[in-house]
């Protein structure tokens, strides 16, 4: 009995381990995103990215993922949708428009969003007063940066809303991968056949718009480290240690490590890319930042 408790508690550490490693990585994803945003559209980024990941995570396994009801494929099928085609889709379309800055503390709000899916189809959480409290200080400070990173007199939202669109789509992908990991199947398999369902949502949006796919471009120094690092780390590396997270360590405590996102990423951005990041900006990042750890506090029932 105490070997499985100690076997149990070992697990959740490496699940602890394995979000942090992964927010970690995912932070920085952005500003690869916004160097290859110069070159390539959000389409052909995604069909390189999605394609790399699939190959490896069928590489390391090619056996077919056998489901044991017929609605499970559909649940697969639906989470490669949400997490792997449109969340992605949203988020790198939203850096056409705004800071990487932005979007990393905005999709920092996703704790949020998480715990509203989580309540409404998992039952698994209650909101109480603070959840609100919280998410209205964090919407403040979203609102805050919005206007901050307007170059031009009209006010153009349309980079921080896709992005907080884009953190919603995630929050829905959670639950679903959270009901799926209930249904015991490995993790390998689940995660390899949700990139393929979402590389079909990405190959279809590039067919769509009739862009074509420079592959002579894709090979190309500095590009190529670009999209090694989106297609083979940040993607099929980095969902296998998430979704493992969310099967140890639960779909909440997965999320508030977003918390360390947005650090990482503004530090990156203003590094790397030189993006600004003034007085306003720095208000409104605690803002959305003290609106999370509000919400935190209300969620553990303090």
């Amino acid at each position: 009995m105490q070997e499985e408790v100690v076997i149990v508690k070992k697990t959740r550490v490496l699940g602890h381990l394995a979000v942090l490693l992964t927010m970690s990585v995912w932070a920085t994803t952005y500003v690869s995103s916004k160097q290859l945003l110069a070159v390539f559209t959000p389409s052909q980024i995604l069909v390189v990215r999605s394609t790399l990941g699939l190959f490896v995570l069928t590489l390391i396994n090619h056996k077919p993922l056998v489901y044991a009801q017929r609605g499970d494929r559909l649940l697969v099928a639906l989470a490669g949708f949400c997490g792997i085609f449109l969340y992605y889709f949203l988020e790198n379309t939203a850096l056409l428009f705004t800071s990487a800055s932005n979007v990393g503390v905005i999709v920092a709000t996703a704790p949020f969003f998480t715990l509203l899916a989580s309540h409404l189809f998992l039952k698994e959480e209650k909101l109480r007063k603070n959840y609100f409290v919280g998410l209205a200080l964090s919407m403040s400070g979203i609102i805050l940066l919005t206007f901050t990173s307007t170059e031009e007199v009209a006010f153009n939202p349309k980079g921080d809303l896709l992005a907080l669109l884009a953190i919603m789509v995630w929050a829905l992908y959670t639950v679903l991968t959270r009901v799926i990991g209930r249904k015991g199947y490995p993790n390998l398999l689940v995660t390899r056949n949700m990139f393929f369902y979402g590389l079909i949502g990405h190959t279809l949006v590039l067919l769509i718009s009739r862009e074509a796919l420079p592959l002579a471009l894709v090979i190309q120094t500095p590009y190529l480290y670009h999209f090694l690092f989106l297609g083979l780390i940040a993607s099929a590396f980095c969902f296998l240690t998430w979704n493992f997270g969310l099967r140890t360590i639960g779909a909440i405590k997965s999320s508030f490590y977003l918390y360390l996102s947005p650090l990482i990423t503004i530090a990156v951005a203003v590094t790397l890319l030189s993006e600004p990041f003034g007085q306003l900006d720095a208000i409104g990042t605690a803002l959305t930042l003290s609106g999370l750890l509000i919400s935190e506090y209300k969620s553990r029932g303090v």
